[in-house]
């Protein structure tokens, strides 16, 4: 694989055949009840009881879907609640997540300006060379860009330094984006426009760009944010673009591919709950009962397939 983060999404989105990412989200009293109740030995008030048996959904979880899908994106939100203790859990996913073959963003929104911004940017892109702080930190990360080019470029100039990414926020996916988002100035320019012209000007500096013409700073616009912001993929033609809302938001497979470019690269669809608790779905029930892994394999086959004929289609 090469270095260029923007070059080994490439690579990995050719080799699986797919945009498809999948978002690890866990929260504990969705887990399937084979591993919330093992044994019968877990206790409620027990931390790192509960921890133990995320990780361990997890990493099955893992193993799924390496085969198939090209990225993982983990959700550090639903770890930092458990504290220190679900960091560790946060930071073993990932090594657990390479050891698979998967590119890994760790999805954590960070953003300030200065020095502050480039600490948030050293502790979760850089691999610490401290001892007893040898765990890796993930191939991209989220952040914030409210802060302008100050809030950006520190994030960026790192991940430049360590070989991997980030995903700036532009468009959200949530309905109430648009009162904030989508608000116009005098020359009629939307917020997340702007947003957008400040971060492709940062991703289009010449020493970002990798051999397969992306960048390693690309931007997260959610599936659900209709066609005010399809011209973003024509406009900023070196981007990366991360799209969530697929599936339980209630984007489609065509909402979310015209991010991808003809050759169906330049687009990650991230996919979360509706793959990971596909166990909870009557359809998957029916045909596999209280298989949970074969519930979550089937509803990655069948989000591929859904993609490939859309992107089939839009061709």
């Amino acid at each position: 694989m090469t270095s260029h983060f923007g070059d080994r999404l490439y690579e990995a989105v050719k080799a699986k055949k797919t945009q498809l990412i999948v978002g690890l989200d866990p929260v504990y009293e969705r887990l399937p009840g084979q591993i919330r109740v093992r044994g019968g030995a877990y206790n409620k008030f027990d931390a790192s009881s509960e921890v133990e048996e995320i990780v361990d959904y997890c990493v099955q979880t893992l193993r799924i879907i390496a085969p198939m899908v090209p990225v993982v994106k983990i959700n550090i939100a639903f770890f930092e609640r458990y504290l220190w203790e679900g960091l560790e859990a946060y930071y073993s996913l990932i090594g657990e997540a390479n050891e698979l073959g998967l590119e890994v963003i760790g999805d954590v929104k960070r953003g300030d300006i200065g020095h502050t911004a480039r600490m948030y940017a050293d502790a979760h892109l850089k691999n610490s060379e401290l001892a007893g702080l040898e765990a890796a930190a993930p191939d991209a990360i989220t952040i914030n860009g409210f802060a302008g080019d100050d809030g950006v470029r520190p994030f960026a100039d790192a991940a430049n330094e360590q070989g991997k990414g980030i995903f700036v926020w532009v468009r959200a996916s949530n309905p109430s984006a648009a009162e904030i988002q989508d608000f116009c100035d005098s020359s009629g320019q939307r917020m997340f426009e702007k947003i957008a012209e400040i971060i492709g000007r940062i991703a289009e500096e010449e020493h970002r760009i990798g051999t397969r013409g992306y960048s390693n700073v690309g931007m997260v616009v959610g599936g659900t944010s209709g066609e005010v912001t399809t011209e973003l993929r024509r406009r900023y033609d070196k981007v990366w673009f991360l799209v969530p809302g697929y599936g339980s938001q209630g984007a489609s497979a065509e909402d979310c591919l015209r991010f991808c470019k003809a050759d169906g690269t330049g687009a990650l669809i991230n996919s979360s709950r509706s793959i990971i608790y596909a166990y909870e779905k009557p359809k998957y029930l029916e045909q596999y009962g209280n298989d949970w892994k074969r519930c979550i394999e089937q509803s990655v086959i069948d989000a591929k397939v859904k993609l490939a004929n859309a992107m089939q289609g839009q061709l």
